[in-house]
């Protein structure tokens, strides 16, 4: 990987975000955090359902409901980061956070989440730029069973890594397939 590769997979990843940001700076707007009375399960299962309607439509070659595959990876990362801010607030019975507390969470584990591609990334030597978008699809299916699986254990893994290192892979992944339909 040369620098200008991944100075360039770091902008892509940031403008990714960015829009993602504002997206869900708007629905903050529109709903406030109403996801925040969403246990980790029913978050596990709103991750499931986007990733598997990506599956469809990569398999079915078109939509019905006139919304693109792109759109379900901006979802998947903005769940994700969701996901990353209930493990460490826990769910709540009413909505109990304000947009800037929640926007300043959003940022921290975006934050995070570059912080490790940006390590992956090196390591991998961009990888992820030869991939197909469908093996992110999988990939990301791949690990929310993988939370279904440790939520099923209470929490509990014996050499596997927690549900926050699942949910940011499943950002990253989600990333990487927006920056490639972007293109």
């Amino acid at each position: 990987m040369t620098n200008n590769e991944g100075n360039n997979t770091d902008k892509q990843f940031e403008q990714v975000i960015g829009e993602c940001r504002a997206l869900f700076e708007k629905k903050l707007r529109d709903y406030g955090a109403s996801w925040r009375l969403l246990r980790p399960q029913s978050l596990t299962d709103q991750l499931f359902i986007k990733a598997k309607r990506i599956r469809s439509l990569e398999v079915k070659g078109q939509s019905l409901v006139g919304e693109g595959i792109r759109p379900e990876f901006v979802a998947l990362i903005n769940y994700g980061l969701v996901g990353l801010i209930q493990l460490d607030r826990g769910f709540a019975d009413t909505v109990d956070m304000a947009p800037d507390e929640a926007l300043a969470l959003y940022d921290s584990f975006a934050a995070d989440a570059l912080a490790l591609m940006k390590r992956k990334n090196h390591d991998y030597d961009e990888a992820w730029r030869a991939m197909r978008v469908s093996s992110y699809t999988d990939f990301i299916l791949t690990k929310i069973e993988r939370i279904k699986e440790i939520e099923d254990h209470r929490g509990r893994t014996i050499v596997s890594e927690g549900i926050a290192s699942n949910y940011m892979d499943i950002i990253n992944y989600a990333v990487f397939g927006a920056i490639k339909l972007a293109q």
